[in-house]
Order: structure tokens, then sequence, then C-alpha cells
């Protein structure tokens, strides 16, 4: 035990005080530090890594299901050759969907009682298997309260004693007998699906292109450790929650590029009904060509319904460019006036001059737009933006899942010598950090990061006069030239609806992107971010991994890790793949690529799981253990304050109670 003098216990007495209360006696802070050290030698949990969903939520919640093979690799482990591969299947399908595999099971199985048996057996010891690295008492908090008891006798009981193997088996046939064992093994089922992710990282871009970023808001919500590293398709809907109408125009819009307006109207309960009658009022005689949604194939569209939407989509992709015209022409430190493109149209001739170049314009069908000034809103469209406006932020449900984002949301993520974020660190060509001017100070690297973090939480929860100025920012972080989420120079939004020229739809990305390949590079970021670049990794997501080109996700020897590979399936045609997701446990680390994934549904009829190829990107030589872990470190520390307390006690410098 350290050795406390007598002054230094005086001077921490009045902490150790209120540390007494809740550690009363020196029996009460040895038993403790006991428990403390025992948990610091348990091996580390694992954790889970996913990033770029996209609303594809069917997807999500099968990898969220099974871990990412997790499962499977456990049932395949403990039960080796004595289980057919079929049984293995049905067993893992069982623990991903158990609800729906037992309405199956009850149609075709002949006795089901024995078919209870055999399976509570088998989920038991899955799931002592799971628990094994947990203490009791973090089993005990995630046991359905309805079996809490039961699960944890069965879980600790050891089968093979004589003395017990009669109470052990009695167990199990009263739960069969009395009707409870679907109950019970629904519970189990969950239990492991719980025990096998001890924590959940979502590194960004959980909304747009997929028809269900609410569906996945609500199972996040419900996770038991879940944290979140802001995208920028998140940061949009993050603005338009709190109010900035630029980053709700550009919700609006790229719901309705996507055929998914579902999500804001059903998902949230917001009425999209004035901007299809400002819609149809100024659009109704154009075939807003360029403006036709992109569907997939299961839509449930007709064509009236695709029509109406093109008109949607032009609406309000011509009011998001007023209304970021109006954004950048308020803030010139922000550097867009490249992106002022309104004014630079001549409405005469139809075309339009970029960059010195003239593009003819495919669209002339402009009636909202006064040549003269190009970037004001007519009445009809301040009237729509204010519904608009007034229904997002009333939306409870909205609101609720935007204030998750904030609770377990930030910029980037320290977490177990891993540096975690979504897009990038904006850097210069030669190397260095990019600096952005803020009320006269310089920020560049994990300051400048530091920066944007609080002011988006400034733009949500803030009541100063800066709080305008913070909603603008999280628009900037949407398309930004220096966004450490868009990582891209510029944004063509406006030249892909309305220049067939593809030349003038090019986006620069930040030399980021190419230095993150060499190794030193990467060292230079973990030390900008106060981690050691020798054992420390990137893990990064936001740009696509193009694995049908040959491209690797593993970048710069290991150092950095790039977990985006097409969730979305409006990416799987360029990588060639559904996405890659990360596995670190006890052992390592282990990189999942998945194939396509077709259906929920056949998932449970067809028995029909993600095809996942795992590869082991570093295999530990000894197990990582609590104590090696963030938490092990906040351990050690109320492990040390518990020593303290205890010399207190003994020094006579507190009484015990």
């Amino acid at each position: 035990m350290n050795n406390y003098s007598i002054d230094c216990l005086q001077k921490n007495s009045r902490y150790l005080k209120l540390l007494s209360k809740q550690y009363p006696s020196v029996a009460a802070a040895c038993t403790e530090i006991i428990n403390l050290e025992a948990i610091c030698n348990l091996p580390k949990g694992t954790e889970h890594f996913l990033t770029d969903i996209h609303g594809e939520y069917e997807a999500f919640t099968h990898v969220l299901r099974n871990a990412s093979g997790v499962i499977k690799r456990k049932i395949s482990d403990i039960f080796g050759n004595s289980l057919r591969e079929c049984e293995k299947k049905s067993l893992a399908t069982l623990i991903y969907y158990p609800e729906q595999k037992l309405d199956i099971v009850k149609k075709t199985e002949p006795d089901m009682n024995d078919w209870y048996k055999i399976t509570l057996y088998k989920l038991i010891e899955i799931c002592r298997n799971v628990s094994s690295k947990y203490t009791r008492s973090k089993v005990r908090k995630a046991l359905p309260k309805d079996f809490r008891y039961i699960i944890e006798e069965l879980l600790h009981e050891n089968e093979n004693g004589l003395n017990k193997q009669e109470y052990y088996n009695q167990i199990i046939d009263s739960i069969i007998n009395i009707d409870r064992a679907r109950e019970f093994i629904i519970a189990l089922c969950k239990l492991i699906q719980r025990l096998a992710i001890d924590n959940l990282h979502i590194l960004g871009d959980l909304y747009d292109r997929g028809p269900g970023a609410h569906i996945i808001m609500d199972e996040l919500i419900d996770y038991h450790s879940v944290d979140i590293q802001w995208g920028n398709h998140d940061i949009i809907w993050m603005g338009a929650g709190a109010g900035n109408k630029a980053c709700m125009a550009n919700v609006i819009r790229i719901s309705a590029r996507y055929a998914n307006l579902d999500t804001i109207e059903e998902g949230y309960g917001i009425n999209m009904l004035p901007l299809a009658t400002f819609a149809l009022e100024h659009y109704n005689d154009d075939p807003c060509s360029s403006f036709h949604p992109k569907i997939a194939n299961e839509s449930h569209y007709n064509d009236k319904d695709i029509k109406l939407l093109a008109k949607m989509h032009k609406a309000i992709s011509i009011l998001q460019f007023k209304l970021e015209g109006q954004t950048i022409k308020r803030h010139p430190e922000f550097k867009m006036n490249n992106r002022l493109l309104l004014d630079k149209i001549n409405f005469k001739n139809n075309t339009i001059i970029i960059e010195d170049k003239e593009y003819p314009l495919n669209d002339r069908d402009f009636p909202t737009i006064d040549p003269k000034s190009p970037y004001d809103l007519t009445s009809d469209e301040s009237d729509l933006l204010d519904k608009l406006t007034l229904s997002f932020k009333n939306s409870e449900k909205l609101q609720r899942h935007i204030r998750f984002l904030y609770s377990n949301g930030s910029m980037y993520l320290k977490y177990n010598s891993n540096l975690l974020y979504h897009g990038c660190i904006p850097m210069n060509e030669d190397g260095d950090f990019t600096e952005i001017c803020y009320q006269d100070n310089n920020f560049k690297g994990d300051e400048l990061l530091n920066l944007f973090d609080r002011l988006a939480r400034e733009a949500y929860f803030g009541k100063s006069e800066n709080k305008e100025f913070a909603l603008d920012v999280l628009w900037y972080l949407w398309c930004g030239p220096n966004s450490p989420l868009f990582g891209k120079d510029k944004m063509t939004t406006f030249e892909r609806y309305f220049i067939d020229d593809k030349s003038s739809h090019i986006e620069n990305k930040n030399p980021y992107f190419t230095l993150r390949n060499d190794e030193s590079m990467c060292k230079k970021v973990l030390s900008e971010f106060h981690l050691n670049p020798s054992e420390s990794h990137i893990i990064n997501g936001h740009v696509p991994v193009k694995t049908k080109n040959g491209e690797s996700p593993i970048k710069a020897n290991g150092k950095l890790l790039v977990i985006d590979g097409g969730f979305s399936k409006a990416y799987q045609p360029q990588t060639g793949i559904a996405g890659y997701t990360l596995i670190y446990n006890s052992l390592g680390l282990m990189l999942a690529s998945h194939e396509p994934f077709e259906s929920i549904q056949k998932a449970i009829s067809e028995e029909k799981d993600i095809l996942s190829t795992t590869i082991i990107l570093e295999k530990n030589f000894k197990r990582i253990r609590v104590s090696d872990t963030d938490k092990g470190k906040e351990l050690h520390d109320q492990i040390d304050d518990l020593k303290m307390l205890l010399a207190a006690y003994r020094k006579g410098v507190i009484k015990e109670k």
C-alpha cells in the first residue's frame, strides 16, 4: 500500500470524507479494492466498429445482432464437430431472431418439449461462454428482470457436479412444464447478443440514402453502450433539428433524391404537404427531368408519385441554393464565394460561368429566381420555410434522436489507444495541419476538431449571441472546404443537377486522403491527439473503399483502417462489397468484410446470414486485460483513492462510521 503521510491525508480530507460516505469502513474499502483489482485482471470486452450505415436498417440490424460474426464463431468454438453446420446455422439464426425463428420451429417440430430442452442446454452453454469475461455483478445487471434469478443459477452452476445435477435438470424441466420455455429462450438469446459486444462505436453517417435511419436511431438509443463520431450526413440532421434552414433544405433534398421522404414523414411525423403544394404551384408544367429520384427496385412509388417527387425535389433544391448563398454572404471567413452560383447564371443564354468557364445549362425553368436578386426568397418560399422549420423543431422523435447524437456523439474519440473519426484531419499539401482563424485565434489538428465540437453543441444548446454563427457552422461542417467531416474543396450539387459536362462535377479531396497512406503521417496525427504512435491506430470512415478495384482498407502498414466499404446500397456498385466492420477483443484486431445482405426475412426463413470474410490484423501474444484499457486506468485511479481512504482510516484522519 502507498505510504501516505498525515499531511497528504489531511490535504485530501475533504475528498476522502465524501468518499467515506460510499465506503464507510475499513472493511468496505478493502472489499471494493479487492473487487476492482479482480476486475482489472479480466479480459477486455469486445468492441464493435461500424460506419456509414446511411439508413440501411436491415443490414445494420443484422450485423448488430450477429456481432459481425462473433456469435457464429462462438458457436463453432464451443460445439466444434459435435454439431452439423446446418445445426450451427439454425442455432445462430435463433440467437439473432428468436421470436421469428421460434414461430417457424413450432410449425415444423413434432416434439417441441424435446426441442426446447436440447436448445436450452445449448443456449446456456453459449451464454456461459460470452459472460465469462464479465463480473457476476455486470452480468446480473444485464439479465432480464423476469428470469434474473433462474439465469444466474444456471450460468454459475457446475452441471458436472453430481450434488446439483438433478437441481440443474429440474430447473430446465420446470421451465418447459410451466410453458415458459419460449419466453426463456428469447431472454437467453437477447442476453447473448447483449454480452457478445461490450461497446459499439459508430463512425458517423447514420442518416440519408437508405430508408430507415429513424429505426436505426431507436435501436441505438436502447443499446447498452454506444458512442458516435459524427459524420457530415448526421451533422445536417443535427442542424435541421436545431433550426438551420440551409441544413433542413439539404435534408429534404437528399430524402427526395433517394425517394426516402418516408423517413421524414412517417419516421418523424413531419408534414411534406406544404412542399408538395408549393412544388405543384410553381413547377407544375416543368418535367424536372434532372430531378427524378433514384428509385430502389422494391420502391412503392408509382409514376404519378415520381413526377410529384421530382417537382418537390427541384423546388427544395432551388431553395437550398438560395439559403446556402445567403449563408456564404454572411460569412466571408468561410471562404466559399466560389460556391455563389445563382448570380453567375445568364438567364437569356441559359448558361453559367464557373471558374472562368462557360457551361450550357440543361434546364431553363427558374420561376422563383429573380435574376436581379437571385438569393432573395419569394414570399411563398419564406412561408414554406417557416412551416417546415416549425415542423422539424416540433418533431418530438427527431428532437429525441438529435439529443442522443449530442449526448453520445462527438467530432472524434480516443478509446483504448485508437483514434476514431469520420472524415479527416484537414491538411495542406506539405503535410502540415490546416489552420482556421476564429475570433483572432488560429486552430488546427485536435484544437480545430475541439473547436468545431464546441460550436456544434452551442448551435443546439446555446443561448448566447454566438448561437446564430454556431448554427451556420453546422452547415459549414456539412460541405465547407476545411470541414473535417466533409474533406473536399467543394460540394458540386448545383453542377450535378444543371450541367451535363462532368468535368464540372469534380470534387477534390483534402490532401489528407493521399497523405494517410504514409505511416509517418499517421503517426504525426496520432501524436497530435496525444496518443502513442507506436501502439495506436486511426479508424476512419466516410470514403468508401473500392475493393473491386483492388483498394485495401488497411493503410500505412496497418496504422490506419478505413471501414467504409459500402453499407449503403447506393455505394455497393462502386465498392463491390457491402461494408467493413471491425472487432477489437482481448486477442487483437479483426477486420470483417461483408457481402450484400438480402433481407431480414430471408435471414430468418432461409437462414441466410451475411457472408463475411474475417482478416486478423493484429494478434496479441498476451491477452489484453481490463487493466490495459482506458477503463482500467479509471479503475486504478479508484483503487489509489480507496487505498488513500484506507490509510486515512488506519491513521485516524477519518473515523469509520
